[in-house]
């Protein structure tokens, strides 16, 4: 018997690969001839860099960055060549300038430098955080030498249109007196009158892995979809809004890019990042998690399976219509395999033929103690099912 085993996280509690390693314990201890691939997901949030530098065999460093509050974090940056990367993946990057056997990608994630796991739940407060981390792992990128940078910006503790990481790249955002502010936190956008500088030395194309089609204004915006998760109080929201506006003007005017830009799908990712880095240092989005199949080979390896375990925190009947586990799921639907998903909460009315669904918490656990539990629960629910 032949296993995919394809979790992404159980947010708050375990990692993609810590799931995937539960798992794999509960079918070991049952089935130890069964062959057992493990493919870690990720949605360009926590663990991305990690994630993909891990499936071919890249090498991943861990460097110190300023983290959302101004304190150090410990930030991942992948390294790799073009040719370690599935050529599936290579064609959403841009052509390398030389070989592909020489040429390096870097893969960085937001969410271990500038991410809202890094904060308590007290500090999180999207007035007073910064992109400055991402900034600085862009730029580390470029020193290692990188013909082209991946991010992943899931996660992010962060309202600051990417004004941080720009000011870590080069820009300055200035009152109306010369004064600097940095970092440039939706705190003090009042005293910004005017920016000057530009990202010196250039940095290398960058790819953001994105999957969210939010613009950076409005009701389906930044602030207004993901502002509350980080700390935003809704009485709150018509200022930022209002403000995050005015900043991206200044920033299109000085940059000599349209206004419009900040109506493009995908603009409002990770508190606008996605839109500060497209008019200041010309990056570009690529689809998520048809990025991430692509790099991880994932149609091969469910086309291998005879047997498809996936899952992740929540699982609903929305989640077979999303990205990751859900995705998983459907795909090897449509090729006939049998599919388990394996949830700390799973609630799906009507599973589709093939499709086998498990809560993996006990009934009357509080969220604490299943968040503590999650491993031992997953491994014993895939035990005790297979």
């Amino acid at each position: 018997m032949r296993v995919l085993l394809a979790f992404d996280k159980f947010k708050d509690s375990l990692t993609a690969p810590e799931a995937c390693a539960a798992a794999r314990a509960g079918l070991q201890a049952r089935h130890a001839d069964w062959q057992i691939d493990v493919c870690p997901l990720s949605d360009g949030g926590e663990g991305f860099a990690e994630i993909l530098t891990s499936a071919v065999h890249g090498t991943l460093r861990r460097v110190s960055v300023t983290g959302p509050r101004g304190r150090p974090a410990a930030a991942g940056l992948g390294l790799m060549t073009y040719a370690q990367v599935p050529a599936a993946a290579r064609s959403l990057l841009p052509a390398p300038p030389g070989p592909a056997a020489a040429a390096r990608i870097a893969v960085i994630d937001m969410a271990s430098a500038s991410g809202l796991a890094l904060l308590a739940p007290a500090e999180r407060d999207v007035w007073q955080t910064s992109s400055v981390g991402t900034g600085e792992l862009i730029r580390l990128a470029a020193a290692e030498g990188a013909a082209a940078i991946l991010l992943g910006v899931g996660g992010s503790a962060t309202h600051d249109l990417g004004l941080g990481a720009l000011a870590a790249l080069g820009l300055e955002f200035q009152t109306a007196g010369g004064a600097v502010i940095r970092p440039p936190v939706p705190a003090r956008w009042a005293d910004i009158a005017r920016i000057r500088g530009a990202v010196t030395p250039p940095v290398p194309p960058v790819r953001i892995a994105c999957d969210v089609s939010n613009p950076l204004l409005g009701p389906c915006g930044a602030a207004a979809t993901y502002g509350p998760q980080k700390g935003l109080r809704p009485e709150d929201l018509p200022r930022l809004d209002a403000e995050s506006g005015r900043l991206a003007r200044l920033l299109c005017a000085h940059c000599g890019r349209p206004e419009h830009l900040r109506d493009l799908p995908g603009t409002g990712a990770a508190g606008g990042i996605s839109f500060g880095l497209m008019a200041a240092a010309g990056a570009e989005l690529v689809p998520g998690f048809e990025f991430v199949s692509a790099w991880l080979d994932l149609e091969s390896r469910l086309a291998a399976a005879d047997l498809v375990i996936t899952g992740e925190g929540r699982f609903d009947d929305s989640s077979l219509q999303g990205k990751g586990p859900g995705a998983v799921a459907a795909r090897a639907l449509s090729m006939g395999k049998q599919v388990h998903v394996f949830a700390g909460r799973a609630t799906v009315a009507q599973p589709p033929a093939k499709l086998s669904v498990h809560s993996i918490t006990p009934d009357h656990t509080s969220l604490e103690q299943a968040l503590r539990d999650a491993a031992a629960n997953l491994q014993r629910a895939v035990s005790e099912t297979l």
